[in-house]
């Protein structure tokens, strides 16, 4: 029987794991065949501080000495554009990344195949980060398993059952024992909680697209910035001499393992194309990822308050990564009764008994 009893494998469980190893005995159940699956896998890899809402943010500026002295930041710079019919749209949107708003020369200078004919206005900020996330997921297994951790793969959750002395987890014909049952199942977590007969949260997943397209010809991307478009119409990120593009959309889903729609990847690529002057082609690959949240849009850590030994570890959204090192943190210094760095009110609203 272990001390705690992970269900999921994504950054979310795996940073949990890590750090509750140090207080216990760990058990990570994981339903693929592979650590990072889901969400964790088909992540865009930016860090963004400001980013989120406010109690999200807060978990993003504790994440940051983690990120930076584990070497997982190297700079990216961040561009917001728009067209010249969305001017309330981008004065609007343009102060709450922070950034300052630069002419269409000097934005081109910075993006080469932005197209000064259809953009009207752009912001720009220097410190934002592309994140490692491989390398994130590597130190954390790396420290969960150093302390003794178990990894179960394969092990789709079946039932549960509350017991005198935890929980007992049914995997098929394999059954895993544990003290506390921490709940860190992505999109799947409202039914990993009606499983343990625990009342649902209403996270709701939603569905976000990606096309991987070829690179430019003639062009050195090495520093050009990640490109949002206002009001979430697109984003775009050079990544491993490609471009990434998303056309961010946000379509609730059940949990599956998601897939791109053809239509909305192709609405998107179209919105994208007309703000570049690179024409776009086939991609090369598609994907898509689901981003869980609950419904104030902010993270949901600790424990139950119908259940104690029951622990939500969920609606991390499109923060998962950027927020893992503090919320993990957080997750471990309330099983062991130590003060967290974080304050008060922003414990009180990660808690899962803000919805009761």
């Amino acid at each position: 029987m272990s001390d705690f009893l992970i269900i999921g494998g994504g950054i979310a469980g795996l940073s949990t794991a890590a750090r509750l190893s140090e207080l216990g005995s760990v058990t990570l159940l994981e339903a693929e065949t592979a650590l990072g699956y889901h969400a964790t896998g088909r992540s865009a890899a930016i860090f963004l501080r400001d980013y989120g809402n406010d109690i999200v943010r807060e978990l993003n500026y504790a994440s940051t000495g983690y990120l930076q002295d584990q070497g997982l930041l190297t700079p990216r710079s961040m561009m917001l554009i728009a067209g010249h019919e969305k001017k309330e749209a981008f004065e609007r949107e343009y102060p709450t990344f922070k950034m300052d708003q630069i002419s269409i020369s000097e934005a081109q200078s910075k993006f080469p195949i932005l197209n000064p004919e259809t953009v009207g206005y752009a912001g720009y900020r220097e410190d934002i980060f592309d994140l490692d996330t491989d390398l994130m997921v590597q130190g954390f297994v790396k420290a969960a398993l150093g302390n003794g951790t178990k990894i179960a793969l394969n092990a789709r959750v079946d039932a549960i059952k509350q017991t005198a002395s935890g929980w007992l987890v049914h995997c098929g014909e394999e059954q895993h024992e544990g003290s506390f049952l921490i709940n860190a199942a992505g999109a799947w977590v409202d039914d990993v909680a009606r499983l343990a007969d625990i009342a649902p949260l209403g996270i709701q997943p939603f569905r976000r697209s990606f096309a991987q397209l070829s690179k430019p010809s003639g062009y050195d991307m090495t520093d050009w910035p990640f490109v949002d478009a206002v009001e979430e119409a697109w984003y775009a990120k050079p990544s491993a001499g490609k471009i990434l593009v998303s056309p961010s959309e946000e379509d609730p889903m059940d949990p599956f393992d998601a897939y791109a729609d053809d239509m909305v990847l192709a609405e998107g690529l179209a919105r994208y194309e007309a703000m570049v002057t690179e024409p776009v082609t086939r991609p090369e690959t598609t994907w898509a990822g689901l981003r869980s949240f609950a419904p104030d849009r902010a993270l949901v850590l600790g424990r139950d308050p119908a259940v104690g030994n029951f622990v939500w570890c969920a609606g991390q959204g499109g923060y998962g990564f950027q927020t893992a090192p503090a919320a993990s943190r957080l997750l471990a210094d309330l099983m062991n009764g130590q003060k967290s760095e974080l304050d008060d009110a922003t414990i009180a609203a990660l808690s899962p008994a803000r919805f009761h």
